[in-house]
């Protein structure tokens, strides 16, 4: 070996840990492949911790229990990306990293990120209560349709139109369509339990017992069953109505002879609220609004993520809290030391929020990639969310063939949505 190359292969040692270090600094999404594979992902995960909320419901587990669960991984999530991926490598004055950026003067991003922390989190929580009234599959399509319809459009003016409008627009329109269809669906599904119900209403008035007969011939032997949690039951078949009645006794949040009217005003609610969480997000990370001072770098996403998730976690706690003592929906009074002791289900709600945490922070970071536009394909969620309802819940079964031409016309839109809007992904020139 020549020894005299030895400073060279010093020199570009020292080199090669400099640019390998660069390049860990901030975990940053840059490419349009690597924006889609995070929107891919945010996708199953926002669709698949609604599904553990609504287990917990069924069960009659109390939506505020649930809550105060969701919100310490929901939190805890967003502090692990944040001391992993905003932390490792030097900070550098244009791109400083999560510890460094805390100290900085960067007050007006801030409260926008806090901003988008409050709206999402009175969104989640209404989306909760909306759940028993309409179902999830049902609330997942119109509360998405509604963020879709308005949220995209505000970020593509926020992102200076860096996303194809003449792609981006149309599947805007087709999630539009898809709230319409889902509307539909609901309206078409009541439809059909309520004819179930009154058909064995007249069947026990007229002395007769066909239909409760049939049913119990029907019922079958499940293992281990996800809603109840028991080893052996002996449960109705989903989607008749002694199904129906069991599911309205177990519940937490009965929601027989109330007006559909409540869930639906609840899903539209939510779906305002999280039409306005990611364009707040945006403001944060982007500065359009020019509120910093000069020479402050913009948030990162992983900081802006977590002073979001922060004020998302404070009003949640604040809000369930208080909803312990004074219970909303005619749902029974309990109290923070009855939650402490109710481990019923506990490790779903947990699962639920570290799902919602790091799906929310994949969307950011594949929308600071390729446009926020772009990415609330992520909305298209009810096609995670359906797929549950239907597998885990019965929902849809032994409907009409009319609520099944709608339910398969409105999953097809939203297939053909998050195509459109993945295909309007741009390229954020930083």
């Amino acid at each position: 070996m020549d020894f005299g190359d030895l400073p060279s292969l010093v020199s570009l040692s020292i080199e090669t840990q400099r640019i390998y270090y660069s390049g860990l600094k901030m975990y940053l999404v840059e490419s349009k492949a690597g924006a889609i594979f995070c929107m891919l992902l945010s996708l199953f995960f926002l669709g698949t911790w609604p599904a553990c909320m609504t287990v917990l419901e069924r069960r009659g587990r109390l939506p505020q229990h649930t809550y105060l669960d969701y919100s310490i991984t929901n939190f805890l999530a967003a502090v692990i990306i944040a001391f992993t991926f905003g932390q490792i490598g030097p900070s550098k004055p244009g791109m400083p990293n999560f510890i460094t950026q805390l100290s900085q003067d960067n007050w007006p991003s801030i409260l926008f990120a806090m901003a988008g922390g409050i709206v999402i989190s009175l969104g989640n929580l209404s989306m909760q209560y909306a759940w028993a009234f309409v179902g999830l599959s049902v609330t997942a399509v119109i509360a998405s349709s509604i963020t879709v319809v308005i949220g995209t459009t505000l970020n593509y003016f926020l992102d200076n139109r860096i996303n194809n409008a003449a792609i981006l627009f149309p599947g805007v329109g087709c999630f539009l369509i898809a709230v319409l269809l889902g509307s539909r669906v609901h309206s078409s599904n009541a439809s059909d339990n309520k004819a179930k119900l009154i058909k064995l209403s007249e069947s026990q008035k007229d002395g007769t017992r066909a239909i409760e007969v049939s049913e119990s011939q029907e019922s079958v032997q499940k293992k281990g069953d996800l809603e109840d949690g028991s080893v052996h039951v002996d449960k109705a078949k989903a989607g008749t109505a002694r199904f129906l009645i069991d599911l309205e006794n177990k519940r937490s949040i009965k929601v027989f002879g109330k007006s559909t009217v409540i869930g639906l005003g609840l899903t539209t609610f939510s779906g305002v609220c999280f039409s306005l969480f990611s364009p707040a997000f945006n403001l944060a990370t982007n500065d359009q609004w020019h509120t910093l001072k000069a020479g402050v770098p913009h948030l990162v996403v992983y900081t802006a993520f977590f002073y979001f998730s922060i004020s998302s976690f404070v009003l949640g706690i604040i809000l369930n809290i208080s909803f312990l003592y004074y219970p909303v929906l005619n749902l029974p009074r309990t109290s923070f030391k009855a939650y402490l002791n109710d481990w019923n289900g506990r490790n779903w709600a947990l699962l639920a929020g570290l799902l919602c945490g790091f799906g929310n922070g994949l969307q950011f970071m594949g929308g600071q990639a390729a446009g926020y536009a772009a990415a609330d394909a992520v909305q298209a969620l009810p096609l995670v969310s359906t797929f549950w309802g239907i597998l885990l819940f019965g929902e849809y079964r032994r409907s009409s063939k009319k609520t099944y031409i709608l339910l398969v016309s409105m999953l097809f839109m939203f297939i053909v949505a998050v195509g459109v809007l993945l295909a309007s992904s741009g390229h954020r020139t930083n």
